[in-house]
């Protein structure tokens, strides 16, 4: 199942309907109704939360078509998982994170995309058809360099995976994915201060590693 969503009809884009916020009591209540199988009970708990969930995809995508699309996974996920939701935390708390999770999945996937889409680039051609220069430095590393800088990457992920959990994913979200603060406090829901915080120390720690592999023992 998934949640109604409707047309916008200035911009094209598809958008869910704005709806009235429904505390944590009546979220309680739906989500039990739910969880013995009320469909009715789920299709409340979506228009109360769906707005919220489609503005954090927004924010983190800056594209409304994956908003829409990523709204209806994260919901659809949400009514898949139903019976295993013990209630640890609020219902909006946890579809939030699963948006969250969805939209890091679409950002990642982008960028793979982008990524294959340029190496899959033909070669180029100047004006006179014949082939272009490409700088010398792309293809100028010796075998001794490339095997040292996988030694290195080696080291960095090794140095990356002994990180405590919280920093390890702030650096990856920050360093690898390439989210702004912003977005990962969206993500986390983490404040920002505390994600600058842990993205620190977890830089500190990787600069040691890479100290200590360019002077051993």
């Amino acid at each position: 199942m998934k949640p109604a969503l409707t047309r916008d009809a200035a911009t094209g884009w598809v958008r869910p309907p704005m709806s009235d916020q429904v505390d944590t009591g009546d979220d309680r209540r739906l989500l039990a109704r739910a969880q013995d199988g009320e469909i009715a009970a789920f299709e409340a708990l979506v228009e109360a939360h769906q707005d919220k969930v489609y503005g954090l995809a927004l924010r983190m995508t800056r594209s409304e078509a994956d908003a829409a699309e990523i709204t209806q996974d994260t919901f659809l996920s949400a009514y898949q998982h139903l019976k295993d939701f013990r209630g640890e935390a609020a219902f909006g708390s946890w579809v939030h994170r699963i948006a969250a999770n969805h939209a890091l999945m679409r950002l990642r996937h982008r960028r793979v995309a982008q990524a294959a889409e340029s190496e899959l680039q033909g070669p180029e051609f100047t004006e006179r058809g014949t082939l272009a220069d490409y700088p010398l430095s792309d293809w100028g590393q010796n075998a001794e360099e490339k095997a040292l800088d996988a030694e290195l990457g080696v080291a960095i992920q090794q140095a990356t995976d002994r990180l405590p959990e919280g920093y390890r994913e702030v650096f990856l979200l920050k360093d690898v994915d390439g989210l702004s603060y912003e977005q990962i406090s969206e993500a986390t829901g983490d404040s920002i201060p505390a994600i600058k915080s842990r993205l620190h120390r977890a830089r500190l720690a990787l600069r040691e590693a890479i100290e200590q592999f360019y002077q051993p023992g």
